[in-house]
């Protein structure tokens, strides 16, 4: 059996979960005997597809960047897809993302669609006019052979929102290739003593300022307590404006990060906290679990789907629930280990082996 994959998601992103998980399922392929793969790509600048030589793909202009490069690559990128879609040399297609320019190219081939999340249908007010992920996403779900929905809760949100039959859903949860192992020295990166971990973006559904509000209520009682913010772009105006006026810009510290320093600021947290309002997995959470750090977890959406017992749970809506559950990490060492022994059995449930099984399983149900 052999899947053609295409260009959208390496397109569009250099780092990202979405390429992350392609490049990670083409990874174990290339283990599984009954299965194989083409990729329809040319050029891309995805950090992933150039970390190993699997891959022959060329950079597109690495080390200038000028307006409206992304859609160039695009444009370049799509002929070559379509051709690869006209050929007769596969079995199953499966997008990378949601454009539905491969309709009219498939020959009857089945496609399979990765559902992440419902963030364009629930967060309207936060997506650009000019994002039509949505209209095209309530399309493609109704072509699908079948789709892969990375979580109950995505199901759930599929059902609900666009009405798509429950059994045409499979629900494959994803991994995380990040672990204690990759930890890069505490002292190359300036750690401080204490601190809580926050990672990744800061927008609105992110709850970033709640998580804020709640640290706020900690220092009071606890002055050698920091937050350290990995990933998510340095802090804009309005941010820094908040922790001067709430008198934390010494307390609240960004700090870039790539696969080996997350890995560390994991492994040295006193607690990763997670406060989102919503996600349609919650990698981060896998990755916490991975470098033996205790969660934190916001109780609604899939995250306690991903922590299960392995995390405490607050209500994202109020600061002061969060600063309560995250007292309890931090003052309780024993329920602290508790929590981290916990994490290395429910760790054991994910792994990108096991998401590559189930979905060459579901391309085989589509043939």
């Amino acid at each position: 059996m052999k899947v053609l994959f295409d260009h959208q998601c390496f397109t569009n992103q250099e780092y990202g979960g979405i390429s992350r998980y392609f490049v990670s399922l083409m990874n174990e392929f290339e283990k599984i005997n009954d299965v194989s793969y083409s990729l329809a790509l040319k050029y891309s600048n995805n950090f992933y597809i150039h970390q190993n030589n699997s891959f022959n793909v060329t950079k597109f202009f690495p080390n200038l960047n000028f307006r409206g490069k992304k859609f160039s690559s695009h444009l370049i990128n799509l002929p070559n897809s379509k051709s690869q879609l006209r050929k007769p040399d596969y079995d199953v297609f499966h997008p990378t993302y949601y454009n539905p320019y491969f309709l009219k190219q498939l020959n009857n081939k089945p496609f399979v669609l990765t559902v992440y999340d419902m963030t364009h249908e629930l967060f309207p007010d936060i997506v650009h006019w000019f994002d039509k992920s949505a209209e095209q996403k309530k399309l493609l779900v109704t072509k699908a052979k079948k789709i892969i929905a990375i979580s109950d809760n995505t199901k759930k949100d599929l059902v609900e929102l666009l009405k798509v039959p429950t059994e045409k859903i499979e629900v494959i949860h994803l991994a995380s290739a990040i672990n204690s192992g990759l930890s890069e020295n505490k002292e190359k990166l300036k750690l401080t003593e204490r601190y809580i971990l926050y990672v990744g973006s800061r927008n609105y559904y992110k709850n970033f300022s709640n998580t804020v509000a709640a640290f706020k209520e900690l220092v009071k009682n606890d002055d050698k307590l920091f937050l350290v913010c990995a990933g998510g772009g340095k802090f804009v105006d309005r941010e820094i404006r908040l922790f001067n006026e709430l008198k934390l810009a010494d307390k609240i510290i960004h700090k870039p990060a790539d696969d080996n320093s997350l890995a560390a600021l994991y492994s040295n947290a006193i607690l990763f906290i997670f406060p989102s309002l919503y996600e349609g997995f919650g990698i981060p959470a896998l990755e916490a679990m991975n470098c033996d750090c205790p969660m934190a977890l916001s109780n609604i959406s899939s995250l306690p789907e991903v922590g299960g017992d392995a995390a405490i749970y607050f209500d994202p809506n109020d600061p002061k629930d969060i600063c309560n559950q995250m007292s309890k990490i931090i003052y309780d060492e024993n329920f602290r280990n508790q929590l981290i022994e916990k994490g290395k059995d429910r760790r054991k449930e994910f792994s990108w082996q096991k998401t590559a099984i189930e979905t060459k399983n579901l391309y085989e149900q589509c043939l």
